[in-house]
């Protein structure tokens, strides 16, 4: 391996000739320089991975060679040596980016310790997540051949999760591949798990987790009559557990979490069952019953989510509740202003619903457009493309000026997604449903193992748009394909992000409760 690099400029250098023995006794190449000037002309001329600066320099000053180095190049860590502690040396060396700083005599040790600290840290912590990773896999695996009730497959999902993201912040390629693998496997047991309990939960909502009907019910309406503040329902469109967990560091920054949950989204996974579901706090079929005007099924060319803001109002409603309340969508980057400009305005009201489609959006650009699929290829790209989208939008914006208000916030979502992999043959006739992880229609031709059949619609609680309608639920991470289309199915939709099925990714999504900092 080759030698680590350092360079070390101070203007005392001969005095600190033991240090430098000790470090090219450790095995590294320490260069060194007397003044500003000449370390400067060395950075420029060789590549170093570390650096020492002496603060305190004749000519050029320690804090001005640092800036000149980092105008250079701004990744190589710069460890700054000083003899003062006076504040205001700090505040400039911090601000101008130093990875460290030490204070005068240092010894030998301590130039050590700062060395492995910058250069070493990421190793260090790669190994230890792979370490521990490694001891949680036969814990996971154990989970797995339990028999989980729906607690239990929230807390292995999160455990999946937290490790996903470890693993993939750590580039260990090996391990991460082992809990993709592992991941799969969770995933066909959860569908099956789906399978066996998802009727009878409908039945006695008791047995089962909370979902999406009763989540204004149960966690939204009692929040609000609880606090005695504004409460902003933000509801981002498909945002999965993790991507959640990807955003939340930058909303820390202006919210406390005071709850960070999930809850279960209704089959279909889809934005027309789940979200109308939110806002109706009904199940599709009694929506289609309560307001038949309003419900609009899949073979029907309107929109399937336009009446959200009048099912919410007949929900508060039928619940009693005199709510001042506002409703917002955000479909486009001028709706997203106008949402932050009218911001003021709704401090006056008791609840603003605010459904952000962003992700839904991100997700469907990526199947049809090749250069954002080149951007997200797998879930570590998309989730990053999700975080750029965050950092860069008015959502973000309209965080930061409620953290100045005295608010409370929920963020949550109506379902997930996940990348599909296996197609799995289906057949259907001209009225059978275009989404390819679910289907409804009559005289349904499909693989049994590779879904959850539901024969008699009224079971699950859906509309029923003929005596003979079947809806079908892929299972795990399979997507639908026609057998007369079946290559450029295959070939256009594999790897894409789906929903409507049974997933982890799809079903068990983030409810968070934050309180803003003032």
């Amino acid at each position: 391996m080759d030698k680590i690099k350092i360079l070390w400029a101070d203007d005392e250098i001969d005095l600190l000739k033991p240090h430098i023995l000790f470090l090219n006794e450790k095995g590294f190449d320490t260069t060194t320089a007397n003044n500003g000037k000449d370390a400067l002309q060395l950075f420029k001329n060789e590549q170093y991975d570390i650096v020492f600066l002496d603060e305190n320099m004749p000519g050029m000053s320690g804090l001005e060679t640092l800036v000149k180095m980092k105008e250079i190049n701004n990744d190589i860590p710069v460890i700054m040596i000083t003899k003062s502690e006076e504040e205001f040396i700090m505040e400039e060396a911090i601000g101008s980016k130093i990875a460290d700083y030490l204070i005068k005599p240092v010894n030998p040790n301590q130039i050590l310790l700062s060395i492995k600290k910058n250069l070493d840290t990421k190793r260090l912590v790669s190994e230890k997540a792979t370490s521990q990773y490694q001891q949680e896999f036969r814990q996971i695996g154990m989970m797995l051949q339990e028999r989980l009730d729906y607690k239990g497959w929230t807390d292995l999902y999160k455990k999946l999760v937290y490790w996903e993201l470890e693993l993939d912040k750590n580039k260990d390629g090996g391990m991460f591949e082992i809990l993709l693998q592992q991941k799969e496997e969770a995933n066909m047991l959860f569908s099956k798990f789906i399978e066996s309990n998802y009727l009878q939960w409908l039945k006695n909502a008791d047995a089962g987790p909370m979902q999406s009907h009763y989540l204004f019910r149960r966690k939204i309406i009692p929040f609000i009559e609880a606090a005695e503040t504004p409460v902003f329902f933000l509801l981002i469109d498909n945002l999965r557990y993790d991507q959640w967990k990807v955003i939340q560091p930058v909303v820390m920054e202006y919210f406390r979490v005071t709850e960070d949950e999930t809850y279960y989204s209704i089959l279909p996974t889809a934005t027309q069952y789940a979200r109308n579901s939110i806002f109706s706090g009904m199940m599709p079929s009694d929506i289609e019953k309560h307001q038949p005007k309003l419900w609009v099924n899949d073979d029907e060319e309107e929109g399937k989510n336009l009446h959200e803001e009048e099912f919410l109002n007949d929900q508060l409603q039928r619940l009693r509740k005199t709510i001042k309340t506002s409703y917002t969508k955000i479909t486009n980057l001028d709706a997203g202003k106008a949402m932050v400009d009218n911001l003021p305005n709704q401090l006056n009201n008791k609840l603003n619903v605010i459904v952000y489609n962003f992700v839904d959006m991100l997700s469907h650009a990526r199947t049809d457009m090749q250069v954002i699929r080149e951007l997200a290829d797998d879930e570590s790209a998309y989730r990053s493309l999700t975080l750029s989208w965050f950092m860069h939008s008015p959502l973000l914006e309209a965080i930061k000026i409620l953290s100045h208000k005295n608010v409370r916030l929920v963020i949550s979502t109506d379902h997930g997604t996940i990348r599909v992999k296996e197609p799995s043959k289906i057949i259907g006739d001209r009225n059978t449903n275009t989404n390819l992880r679910y289907k409804q229609g009559k005289n349904l031709n499909y693989e049994k193992r590779d879904v959850f059949e539901v024969k008699n619609p009224s079971d699950a609680f859906l509309p029923k748009l003929n005596v003979s309608t079947t809806y079908v639920f892929a299972k795990a991470d399979k997507f639908f394909a026609y057998p007369n289309n079946f290559n450029y199915y295959v070939n256009h939709y594999r790897n894409t992000f789906q929903h409507g099925g049974i997933s982890l990714e799809e079903v068990i999504v983030p409810y968070v409760q934050l309180q803003s900092k003032v």
